[in-house]
């Protein structure tokens, strides 16, 4: 794995893989470089294709890619899965066969069972991290993952764990009030992840409302993102694309920024 990625610190079991790739390892040129694995921001298509090639080489597996769409579906992948099918979640049990998240901004978070039977990539930005009536991405992935891992959700509970990658930061994450209230309706606690600002709207922390999701769950071993700037995508330029921070439309109506992946899989 190239070492300017980022490799999860969280105690996997053995056969467990994660990897969040960075800017950096790619072909793509300016700017989208270079390392851009999404199809659909107007990089040139053989150039992505030469990326996402070189990630499932250094993994030694196959990265299968969503369509997302902010929603709340989960894929479960087996060794034929096609790529580019609709859904915000992907959840397996075939080794060599990577769920896989692409991000620029929003947050991605990683599951596995302790046992490392099965592993699961959620994509959690505001809209698919809220959902509706309580129930969103994280919610959804978890019911098929606790169905994969042959376990009630209570005993899931405590035989997973979460990793959650990088993503757009609290102190750069500005949302209206009605992002608040989509959260902070169904759980009040959820409040102490928005700060409010003096134009009425509020920043929001990201990571935050989705520990606070996974706990609601029961998913206590939560690793990675806790807020501080090194795991902010607005913030750290060379490392990390960030929508909100390059996003400009061009001529072709495609924005300016690319996407990063992050993978988990059985070896």
């Amino acid at each position: 794995m190239r070492p300017d990625w980022l490799t999860p610190d969280w105690p996997t079991p053995p056969g467990v893989r994660a990897v969040f790739t960075t800017r950096q390892g790619g072909v793509s040129v300016a700017p989208w470089d270079s390392m851009n694995l999404g199809d659909h921001v107007g990089d040139v298509l053989e150039l992505v294709a030469a990326n996402r090639a070189r990630l499932g080489e250094a993994m030694a597996a196959r990265p299968v890619f969503l369509q997302q769409v902010h929603g709340t579906g989960v894929l479960t992948l087996d060794a034929g899965t096609a790529q580019g099918q609709p859904a915000d979640a992907a959840v397996t049990t075939q080794p060599g066969v990577a769920c896989t998240i692409m991000v620029a901004d929003c947050l991605p978070v990683l599951l596995s069972t302790r046992d490392g039977t099965v592993v699961a990539a959620a994509h959690a930005g505001w809209r698919g991290l809220a959902g509706t009536q309580g129930r969103g991405i994280l919610e959804s992935v978890y019911e098929s993952f606790s169905a994969l891992a042959l376990m009630d959700q209570a005993q899931t509970a405590t035989n997973t764990i979460a990793w959650l990658g990088p993503c757009i930061g609290p102190t750069a994450f500005e949302v209206g009030a009605e992002v608040r209230a989509a959260f902070v309706e169904g759980d009040p606690r959820a409040a102490t992840c928005f700060t409010a600002l003096a134009s009425g709207k509020y920043l929001a922390d990201l990571a935050g409302l989705a520990r606070l999701r996974l706990q609601a769950l029961g998913v206590t071993q939560i690793y990675g993102n806790d807020g501080t700037p090194p795991w902010c995508t607005v913030g750290n330029v060379s490392r990390f694309f960030s929508h909100r921070r390059d996003a400009g439309v061009q001529g072709n109506g495609f924005h300016t920024t690319g996407r990063m992946a992050a993978c988990i899989w059985r070896d």
